[in-house]
């Protein structure tokens, strides 16, 4: 047997990032959250600890104390770093909504929003359309989770950008803010949302048949959108409680055959709510001061043992828009490390189609119930790896292609392929890894095991693979000139005066 395991990946292989390589596949869905009850943890606290009620640590007016810093986060400094890993997840879902504005459910997306008019308060992107923010951040949001290419936060396994930032843009737009204005606000964004599910355990509430990728995005983009309406502390209290109550979602999307719906689940809807909630108060809709610590309140209401001081645990020194998943394939998130290991042992053993007897792909036990045999081809993780073996390469149209895996050949491969899940991956530090064991046919077992894929924290790419992988995206939509200029803009984001300039001028039609 030849053992080529590694606790990393064995280096950044990738010297071109193209539509083909950088995106050979499009880490997108986020696997479900099967981990033990005391796997992930915030700031030291873990996810299955006693109900927030008995814990003395537990303070009260929670609404109050995130109202306020939400308040002054909209003046706070970001650190150097934080500011640039802001802009990076701007760029790269902006290059998921341009390239989701023409596949199928940004398709019906655009007709649903054409049927339903609105006040030109915002654009939706690549297209002529302007309409209320609200319909925007529906239909945008729908547009960066359509093809698989948006960003994933480790943690709550959740699709943090694809909510916060088609909410900020909205907003932003509507509200004619800076680019500075947008970078806080997203960093807010990612902040609130991806907090408000730890606060409610993650593998809990995916645990009651229930999504986590709505919550995240309601959250975040009310936040990213009260920011940039420059909502006061009072009118913070009402946002949250506005989203709060707009929280939903079924983890039933895996069952979605053609990714239109869990489009909507992942992207459009959060997106829609967030920006709901704060129109709502600015027109001066008044409601629950404490949404989150008072009687009733949603963390309760939604989890039989939440922790809800991991909302304010780290918060203004740990930022959640530095810790997720940039995807470099266009397939659901759970893929991403296995693709990245099998690439590594096809270029080290010359594997093809006729020296391989079987391939097992082990994941964490979450894993195979959202990738193994999906209906979705950039969900499949048994096509995914059969199209990798076959030709070389994940395509953007393969990854997205039914006629591709009903090919005879991919079909035949496809059944060598067996998706396993292995609780010795079940590593909370490195929740989406993935091991990848080859059979050849001369007797020989060959394996690589990739912890950290390409785009992530521990392995991260760099502002030029983030140009790369959103010129590969955007230039067939709005061709090569504006996209290079758009490019430049938001790597330089800080300076834009005016969002509404920037998206009427570079991101519509």
């Amino acid at each position: 047997m030849e053992d080529n395991r590694n606790d990393m990946p064995e280096e950044k292989e990738r010297s071109v990032l193209t539509r083909r390589r950088l995106l050979q596949g499009a880490g997108g869905l986020i696997a479900a959250s099967a981990l033990p009850a005391n796997g992930a943890m915030l700031a030291g606290l873990p996810l299955n600890q006693a109900p927030a009620k008995s814990s003395p640590t537990v303070a009260a007016d929670l609404s109050g104390q995130l109202a306020r810093y939400m308040v002054t986060a909209r003046e706070r400094s970001l650190p150097p770093k934080v500011l640039l890993d802001a802009k990076h997840r701007v760029l790269d879902t902006m290059g998921a909504m341009v390239s989701g504005s023409r596949l199928k459910p940004g398709e019906l997306a655009i007709r649903f929003v054409r049927a339903q008019g609105g006040v030109p308060e915002a654009s939706v992107l690549a297209t002529d359309i302007k309409t209320s923010a609200i319909n925007a951040a529906l239909v945008n949001g729908m547009f960066a989770h359509a093809d698989e290419t948006d960003d994933v936060d480790p943690l709550t396994k959740a699709h943090p950008g694809s909510g916060v930032v088609p909410a900020a843009l909205a907003m932003a737009e509507r509200e004619q803010r800076s680019g500075m204005e947008v970078i806080r606000a997203v960093a807010l964004g990612y902040d609130v949302g991806c907090r408000f599910v730890v606060a409610l355990g993650p593998d809990l509430v995916r645990g009651g048949h229930r999504g986590i990728e709505c919550p995240v995005s309601t959250m975040g983009g009310m936040a990213a959108a009260a920011s940039l309406a420059r909502l006061d502390e009072t009118g913070m209290r009402y946002a949250l409680s506005y989203g709060a109550q707009q929280v939903s979602g079924l983890w039933s999307w895996v069952q979605d055959p053609d990714h239109i719906e869990k489009a909507f689940d992942i992207g459009g809807m959060g997106a829609r709510n967030g920006v709901t909630a704060v129109v709502m108060v600015q027109t001066g809709f008044t409601g629950v001061r404490d949404v989150l610590s008072g009687r009733h309140n949603a963390i309760e209401a939604l989890s039989s043992q939440p922790h809800p001081e991991a909302i304010m645990a780290g918060l203004g020194s740990r930022y959640f828009v530095s810790e997720t998943g940039i995807k470099t394939y266009s397939v659901g998130y759970p893929n991403q490390a296995p693709l990245d290991a099998f690439f590594t042992l096809r270029r080290q053993y010359g594997l093809r189609a006729d020296n391989v007897e079987r391939i097992v792909v082990r994941l964490p036990e979450d894993g195979p119930g959202i990738v193994s045999n999906s209906p979705m081809p950039d969900v499949n993780c048994q096509y995914l790896i059969a199209t990798a073996l076959i030709d070389g390469a994940v395509s953007f149209a393969n990854s997205h292609s039914r006629e591709h895996m009903a090919d005879p050949q991919i079909r035949a491969v496809m059944q060598r392929v067996q998706v396993v899940g292995d609780a010795k991956l079940n590593d909370p530090a490195a929740p989406r890894s993935g091991l990848v064991e080859v059979t050849l046919r001369d007797g020989r077992t060959v394996s690589h095991f990739t912890r950290f894929p390409p785009g992530t924290k521990e392995n991260p790419v760099d502002t030029e693979g983030m140009n790369v992988k959103a010129r590969d995206l955007m230039t067939p939509v709005l061709g090569a000139k504006r996209t290079e200029e758009l490019i430049q803009r938001v790597n330089a984001l800080e300076e834009v005066s005016n969002m509404r300039e920037l998206i009427r001028s570079l991101l519509t039609l």
